[in-house]
């Protein structure tokens, strides 16, 4: 019988990378004095039950875990690179971030560009046609958004670090040695990034909203941010799609614009970001893989020969 393969994800976090699998999570930063430290916990619960294998529906979970978890993440890193790495997270704050981040990307990303795309509705006669032009806004303001933030030193350095996230994630599913020397040498994009599920969501939005139809106007708006579990649901399975067919020469052509956007996203990054990328991946193997596994069979042979 074949083996059970496992996929592994990621995020970039402030001088760091966050790894996920199934069950597990793991999350290495680098300190201010140059020390790398690991922080990795068991997920359970709607993270890792039966309904997150369910089609559709494990889209909505993965929308929810990206904000939850990935801001946890996010500000654990940040207290790491202040030097205040025991600093308590509180539940309650963590709450409010992640809805109000789901709020203003609500507001900014899915009802702007509808109420920008509305004053063309009397010029253009079309309902059709202003959907693209809604969702070509909506992308333009995803592009520049991600684009301009890079310009700034941290951000440019995040990027940097989800370039390392790409790396190690290519290195391990091509079956390379899990060291800087040939983690270098993969590509910095990845078909199942989070940067390629938002060009999809902007795909799938059109669609979706041309089935909407043209009610009142604040119906309309309402319906941007209410159908935003949907979308991302439906975009969720095309992506997954995607990854399981990713040496299809259709695919790959299909997928294209996906990878060429994470060239605003992800950068070269150096060995050191590279080493603090395989220090996540190493917790998350470890505790996903069965003890015969020959990926943890290998990253531990690496590991030795390397120390």
């Amino acid at each position: 019988m074949a083996e059970k393969r496992i996929y592994y994800g990621g995020q970039a976090l402030i001088e760091g990378v966050m790894i996920r699998g199934p069950k597990t999570m793991a999350a290495a930063c680098r300190r201010p004095d140059g020390t790398i430290i690991v922080k990795a916990e068991s997920l359970g619960g709607v993270y890792s039950g039966r309904v997150r294998r369910i089609p559709i529906v494990r889209g909505v979970i993965v929308l929810w875990e990206t904000l939850a978890l990935g801001v946890r993440a996010l500000m654990w890193s940040s207290a790491v690179a202040l030097g205040e790495e025991e600093r308590q997270e509180h539940g309650r704050a963590m709450w409010v971030v992640s809805l109000s981040t789901f709020v203003i990307v609500g507001g900014i990303f899915f009802a702007g560009p509808l109420l920008l795309a509305d004053f063309l509705d009397d010029l253009l006669h079309d309902h059709t046609l202003v959907l693209i032009v809604e969702g070509v806004i909506r992308l333009a303001v995803i592009i520049a958004y991600v684009g301009l933030i890079g310009f700034l030193a941290d951000v440019r350095r995040v990027y940097e670090y989800h370039g390392a996230e790409h790396k190690s994630i290519h290195a391990l599913e091509a079956g390379d040695p899990l060291t800087p020397e040939f983690v270098q040498r993969h590509p910095t994009a990845h078909v199942r990034c989070g940067t390629s599920f938002l060009l999809t969501v902007v795909v799938v939005s059109v669609i979706v909203f041309a089935a909407v139809g043209h009610p009142d106007l604040w119906l309309r708006v309402l319906s941007r941010i209410v159908l935003i579990p949907v979308i991302a649901a439906i975009a969720y399975e095309l992506i997954r799609l995607g990854g399981a067919f990713e040496q299809n020469p259709i695919t790959r052509i299909l997928m294209w614009p996906n990878l060429a956007l994470q060239a605003i996203t992800t950068k070269p990054p150096d060995n050191e970001q590279v080493e603090v990328a395989l220090r996540a991946l190493r917790e998350v193997i470890e505790a996903e893989e069965p003890a015969d596994s020959p990926v943890l069979s290998r990253f531990r042979e690496e590991t030795a020969a390397g120390s």
